[in-house]
């Protein structure tokens, strides 16, 4: 009978401590994201994420995730993801996709981001798609300690390193130079003119001197008239 009573005093706390683990761990994690570099400034963080696949019947076949202050779409590239899936950067974050899958199954993928924001937090709203049409939206941001129903992802940073900068934007890549547009060349039938398609200058002139010889000629002939009229008339007038 002792026995049994030493049992139950043993039983007892156990049972309160698997009571309170159970009531105070963490909860489910639907999406997730870590970093072994998860500290402000930190340069070329590789960031792990993690969506769980909540479908019996559908898998995920897309992930879609806004990026916070302070990280710019330019800033982060692709390391690792399931297979045949690609990443695209767009206007406020990154698409990773690809052949859906299998129900159930998880899509983890990691992604390095050229540097962390000086912050303590950053918070990845995430959309989970799956081959059915259906979405998951874990875009709420957990607030004064309490776990929101649709939480999004939160990496907590540690304070920068000392010495840690901001780096400077990078330089936009330089347009290729214009290629110096030839200079065309002149075709046969453009080029200058020839001797032969210059006769007709010299032409022109002839006829404008044959027009001057005649009027020249006119008026030798008026003259010559005047002065046998004038001739003619002196000699009647002298008889």
């Amino acid at each position: 009978m002792n026995r049994y009573r030493s049992l139950a005093r043993v039983a007892t706390p156990i049972a309160a401590l698997a009571g309170v683990v159970l009531l105070g761990g963490p909860a489910f994690a639907h999406t997730g994201v870590t970093s072994q570099q998860a500290q402000a400034l930190a340069v070329d963080a590789v960031l792990s994420f993690k969506a769980a696949g909540e479908s019996d019947t559908a898998g995920i076949d897309e992930v879609q995730v806004v990026l916070p202050a302070g990280i710019a779409p330019a800033d982060v590239s692709l390391v690792k993801a399931p297979e045949g899936w690609t990443f695209k950067p767009g206007a406020e974050g990154f698409t990773v996709a690809g052949p859906g899958l299998a129900p159930g199954k998880n899509a983890e993928y990691q992604v390095k981001v050229r540097q962390l924001p000086d912050a303590q937090q950053v918070v990845f709203k995430t959309l989970v798609m799956y081959t059915d049409t259906q979405v998951d939206r874990w875009i709420e941001v957990p607030q004064g300690g309490s776990e929101p129903k649709n939480p999004a992802p939160v990496l907590k940073l540690a304070k920068a390193a000392p010495g840690a900068v901001v780096l400077a934007a990078p330089s936009p890549s330089p347009s290729p130079t214009p290629s110096p547009t030839p200079t065309p060349t002149l075709s046969p039938s453009v080029a200058a003119p020839t001797a032969a398609s210059a006769a007709p200058v010299p032409a022109a002139k002839s006829a404008d001197q044959g027009n001057g010889a005649v009027v020249i000629g006119a008026v030798a002939v008026l003259l010559v008239a005047v002065g046998g009229v004038i001739w003619w008339r002196r000699r009647s007038a002298d008889s």
